[in-house]
């Protein structure tokens, strides 16, 4: 099992510096901020030329600084949430492109639930993540991460469901060497992401946190249209 190691706790108005890197004060002004001072801690972190995996939605403005200042090969890698049926924000699980779904044990017991019992989640979340990877990508084919240094980045770590699967399904396909960057997330879920990557790296993790959103100043709700901006990339088929 890996072991990755995790930034020191900050809260409001408190700074937290690992690596050597910059101290940060929370909150962020907006995601391009975050993702420029990620960038900046990772710049230690001696990654050759990584393949740079954003989280869509929210992680892609993020990872383009990341990608940009390590000069790495910048792409998207679709995790969806699995809501638990009727009460879709509260996830129970995840799946990622290339992945199986992942699932939390200790949420299936809290609301009484089984893998079985949302199986049609599952089946209705894999059609949407399928949609998402149409539009992203374009029919294109995604990057090889076979011996090479990946990076995965999203914009903060709530539950951390979305990021665990991603991550398996990276570290299905061999990757050298296997980093978690994100800007911000709970004490407990960045901690309990060590054992998926071989690095995890954190500017925050403040001890009151309640959601992403309330660590941003600017925190916009994005659309499949921004993704496709951010990336440069032309819709597939016409508009989304």
């Amino acid at each position: 099992m890996r072991f990755g190691r995790v930034s020191p706790v900050a809260g409001p108005g408190r700074r937290a510096s690992a690596y050597g890197g910059p101290e940060v004060r929370l909150p962020f002004d907006d995601r391009a901020e975050a993702g420029a001072l990620l960038a900046a801690r990772l710049s230690g972190l001696g990654l050759r030329a990584p393949v740079v995996l954003a989280l869509p939605r929210g992680g892609v403005p993020v990872a383009i600084p990341v990608a940009r200042r390590l000069e790495g090969a910048l792409d998207v890698l679709v995790s969806r949430k699995i809501g638990c049926p009727g009460y879709p924000e509260l996830g129970v699980g995840a799946v990622a492109e290339g992945g199986e779904p992942v699932f939390d044990p200790g949420m299936l017991r809290r609301t009484r639930l089984t893998e079985e019992s949302v199986a049609h989640v599952v089946e209705r979340e894999r059609a949407e993540l399928a949609r998402r990877v149409a539009v992203y990508r374009g029919g294109r084919r995604p990057p090889d991460t076979a011996g090479r240094d990946v990076i995965v980045v999203d914009d903060g770590l709530a539950t951390g469901v979305t990021a665990r699967a991603a991550l398996r399904a990276v570290r299905e396909r061999g990757p050298g060497r296997l980093v978690l960057a994100v800007p911000v997330g709970a004490p407990d879920t960045a901690d309990a992401l060590r054992e998926e990557a071989d690095e995890v790296v954190l500017l925050a993790t403040p001890a009151r946190f309640h959601a992403v959103g309330q660590w941003y100043r600017r925190f916009d709700q994005l659309d499949d249209g921004d993704v496709l901006r951010l990336l440069g990339r032309e819709p597939a088929g016409g508009d989304v």
